[in-house]
């Protein structure tokens, strides 16, 4: 069953009107009147609390809403998945280089321009895109921030939510210039890519997100190298210490670990003397058995 028609009946069981539901579940009476026509998706449930309020206020089991949202969703993107993505919005796109680091911006705009919507600019704006949403689902039931962002763009507190709810169900594939405008541009501070790895970097505007900058590694890459002791570089560094051993041994003290402790040069030097001394070895079954043969001769 159609979720927009379930809603309107239990409005009509219960005497109420759209902008009833619409103050219960914090948002405008033309967002509600948009998804009851139909001009608007219900948004997935995964991203948004509005189908739990509204239960709520219609005296529904807390699921109902949002279970039928959720097959209404798959069935409409199923009737759409033949169609081929559409290129970012120039506004978009603009917006995005804007907050670019400015060494890159030159090289990052070729690229686009001449892959519009290409591997790079859905790479970028994807990682940008998941980001935001989650500082804006963290945000989502902080009247403060939301009130906050409602300033800076020129907005209420009811309108902002709506703008909230829609842009948490977007996609890289239907991002707006106002989606950017609401939450980009105040939230990212800065981004950066590497080329060669495509490592990316993502700064947040401290005033509307906490947290250090958000960081991603997508190439394949070795173990990393542990750095290498203080301890041992002076063990290097010192011939009297390290004059005497060869590469092998070299090897072997350099991949010590010692969870946390520090050690000396000295102990490096202790250690050479060691790996050296017969007595701390056990020689192996066959070499035990030929000093054996010569003892019995």
């Amino acid at each position: 069953m159609d979720v927009c028609l379930v809603i309107k009946r239990r409005l009509d069981e219960l005497g109420f009107e759209q902008k009833d539901l619409a103050t219960a579940a914090d948002v405008t009476e033309s967002y509600i009147s948009q998804l009851l026509t139909r001009k608007k998706l219900p948004p997935a449930p995964d991203r948004t609390d509005i189908y739990e309020k509204m239960a709520k206020f219609l005296k529904l089991p807390s699921d109902r809403l949002s279970k039928l949202a959720d097959h209404q969703r798959k069935e409409e993107l199923k009737r759409n998945l033949g169609d081929p993505p559409a290129p970012l919005f120039k506004e978009v796109r603009e917006l995005i280089l804007r907050k670019c680091a400015r060494a890159k911006e030159k090289q990052i705009r070729a690229i686009c321009e001449k892959q519009p919507f290409g591997e790079l600019e859905r790479f970028v704006t994807q990682n940008l895109l998941d980001v935001i949403k989650k500082v804006a689902k963290e945000e989502l039931n902080s009247e403060n921030w939301l009130h906050l962002v409602a300033r800076l763009t020129g907005r209420s507190y009811e309108q902002m939510r709506v703008t909230l709810l829609e842009f948490l169900d977007t996609d890289v594939f239907s991002l707006s210039h106002e989606n950017c405008v609401s939450f980009l541009d105040p939230v990212i501070e800065s981004w950066d890519v590497d080329l060669t790895t495509f490592g990316m970097e993502i700064v947040l505007n401290r005033r509307m997100a906490s947290g250090d900058p958000k960081r991603f590694e997508f190439v394949e890459t070795g173990p990393v190298q542990p750095g290498v002791e203080r301890g041992f570089e002076e063990f290097l560094n010192d011939s009297s210490l390290s004059g005497t051993a060869n590469k092998e041994e070299m090897e072997l003290l350099r991949n010590l670990r010692f969870n946390g402790k520090r050690p000396t040069s000295v102990y490096y030097y202790r250690e050479l003397q060691s790996l050296r001394d017969p007595l701390h070895f056990r020689a192996d079954n066959r070499s035990s058995m030929q000093n054996l043969g010569r003892n019995e001769c």
